[in-house]
């Protein structure tokens, strides 16, 4: 109510949103993109190329990057100039902290690639361990303080909710790295653990 004395909704739902729209585009559509490569036959002759892994992935995800921050910054220029959401902080620091989350809804995207045979599993599992929780367990709609503890600690485990807290500092607070760095620090290291997670299941896969 500090940073909001009027209780203005949008001002908590834009950061939400935000990275409702980055997890849905960077995790689903990679894990459908990979997932799609196995049901059609293709990723064989993509084994068989002198490519090397890494460059696959790296290939099938890239696009998607690019679509997760263009839309990233349609929904900051939808939430600054429609609905009248300040961005007190840094902009350059704010565009950083996406990064780090797009790396690890990518790798969720990979690694759930790995375990779907299908685009109809892949889907179904992004939804089930991405979306859901995504928008019920990361301070999005519900507050995570007010849920029982097994879920807090459900909710402390998904980048969402690191990512909308960082965003709300930033964006309404107008805070700096010396006030985030804490809960930067867990978002890098997820996102260092999400991907040498999934390389090494892709690469598990490959052989």
């Amino acid at each position: 109510m500090l940073y909001n004395p009027q209780l203005v909704s949008a001002y908590l739902f834009v950061p939400g949103v935000m990275a409702l729209i980055l997890m849905l585009i960077s995790a689903i559509m990679t894990s459908l993109t990979i997932a799609r490569e196995k049901e059609l036959g293709t990723m064989e002759l993509l084994l068989v190329s002198p490519l090397h892994p890494l460059q696959m992935v790296v290939g099938k995800v890239l696009p998607y990057v690019l679509l997760s921050f263009v839309d990233g910054l349609l929904v900051l220029a939808v939430g600054v100039f429609l609905f009248g959401v300040p961005i007190q902080g840094s902009l350059l620091l704010l565009l950083t902290m996406s990064v780090l989350y797009v790396l690890a809804a990518l790798s969720l995207g990979v690694l759930i690639s790995t375990k779907a045979k299908t685009q109809q599993q892949a889907m179904m599992m992004s939804l089930m361990a991405l979306m859901l929780p995504t928008v019920l367990l990361s301070d999005f709609i519900f507050p995570l303080k007010s849920m029982p503890v097994p879920l807090q600690v459900i909710g402390n485990a998904i980048p969402a909710r690191w990512f909308i807290a960082i965003l709300r500092d930033v964006m309404l607070k107008g805070v700096g790295w010396h006030f985030i760095w804490q809960k930067a620090a867990v978002l890098g290291g997820m996102s260092l653990f999400f991907l040498l997670l999934a390389m090494k299941n892709f690469k598990m896969r490959l052989t």
